[in-house]
């Protein structure tokens, strides 16, 4: 009951308004004694022969189409799986999301990125947006409104065949258009590979000369994501590939609403803002709207992957956000970030920065010096 509960809080929150009745737009989990005012559709991969090859190849440099339809709707669901011998396939196939025929993506991510699988391999997670089953399934559940149009596509940017990809996109068509004020999924994928430490003079992350060190602007923070309009970010998911030894954390999240100079939110640690505390102690934890599933020892060449959404209160704006964390205290560390930031907002956005390209999206430890970061660790 709780579950349902916050995905009907969600749903509310995208339209910024109360319910119309039972079965509208705005009711993520219906009334399930009255009848509904939506007809369910799906986009899949199904055999349109009545064969068993459901599933779809994509060659090399192309570009496979998963949703075309027209509004009004809403896609409530997506669940893909896929096979293919390419190394760090995740990184190389990019999903993008277009609304209301936009020329502009309105997402624009590595594929496993926005599962949270941002070191390009698999592992089991659950939240309430998202999940990885068994085996390398991968659902989303935000809800994602479309007024005239919403095309959905998946590019192989790899050097190998996709042999098969499958998909199941469900979707919610309507017959009276949405609700005024219904705003826009997006999600934006950032890197940096490395982080630039303002120094690799250190030997541990309590050193003076680290512990010293102001940062009140943001300056040289890791960016998750900018955006220009009206609407709220809503949460992130992000990996670490650690470049030095020591914990990867002690970086404040800091966010600037509204063309802040200085942040009205300010955090106290990096596992603090993702809601755990003390370095994630022994292990990995997931949970409805945080956690860390993958976590690293405290060492050069660890991974680690966290999460945290705002459900309880998504972060609005007015004008204009942007939504930062440091990387170590006051930006001393040179990890490794990839992040993927989702949020909803009026139409039209600002430009996305640039995927990488894809071989600089693969994760890589970099030179950077610091402790654990050796010569014969650098080679």
């Amino acid at each position: 009951m709780i579950r349902l509960r916050m995905r009907l809080v969600l749903l509310l929150l995208i339209c910024g308004q109360q319910p119309l009745r039972a079965q509208s737009f705005n009711s993520w989990q219906t009334d399930l004694t009255r009848q509904q005012s939506y007809t369910l559709k799906r986009a899949s991969s199904a055999d349109t022969t009545g064969g068993n090859a459901d599933f779809r190849p994509i060659e090399p440099g192309k570009t496979l189409t998963l949703l075309d339809a027209d509004g009004p709707g809403v896609l409530t669901h997506i669940w893909i799986t896929l096979y293919s011998r390419e190394a760090y396939h995740l990184k190389k196939l990019a999903l993008r999301m277009y609304w209301d025929n936009e020329d502009s993506p309105s997402v624009e991510t590595p594929l496993g990125d926005f599962f949270g699988l941002g070191l390009g391999d698999y592992h089991t997670w659950e939240s309430e947006l998202l999940s990885v089953a068994n085996e390398g399934a991968l659902n989303s559940f935000f809800p994602m409104p479309f007024k005239k149009h919403a095309r959905i596509t998946i590019a192989n940017e790899g050097l190998r065949r996709v042999e098969a990809f499958y998909f199941n996109l469900d979707y919610r068509a309507y017959r009276e258009p949405l609700p005024e004020g219904t705003l826009y999924f997006h999600s934006q994928y950032r890197q940096a590979q490395p982080n630039a430490g303002w120094t690799n003079n250190w030997q541990s992350n309590g050193n003076p000369s680290v512990e010293e060190k102001k940062n009140l602007s943001g300056e040289g923070n890791y960016v998750w994501m900018e955006a220009a309009g009206r609407g709220h970010f809503f949460g992130v998911t992000m990996s670490v590939l650690q470049n030095q030894d020591g914990w990867w954390g002690e970086g404040d999240d800091m966010f600037f609403i509204d063309g802040e100079t200085r942040p009205s939110i300010n955090g106290t640690g990096s596992e603090d803002y993702f809601l755990g505390a003390f370095d994630f102690g022994r292990g990995a934890f997931s949970y409805r709207t945080y956690g860390a599933p993958v976590k690293g020892e405290e060492r050069a060449g660890s991974r680690s992957s966290v999460y945290r959404f705002h459900l309880d209160s998504p972060i609005p704006f007015t004008k204009s956000i942007r939504a930062t964390i440091e990387h170590g205290h006051a930006n001393h560390r040179s990890d490794n970030f990839y992040s993927v930031a989702y949020w909803y907002q009026t139409e039209p956005h600002s430009a996305f920065p640039p995927l990488p390209p894809v071989d600089q999206r693969i994760p890589r430890l970099q030179p950077v010096g610091g402790p654990g970061n050796s010569a014969e660790l650098r080679k």
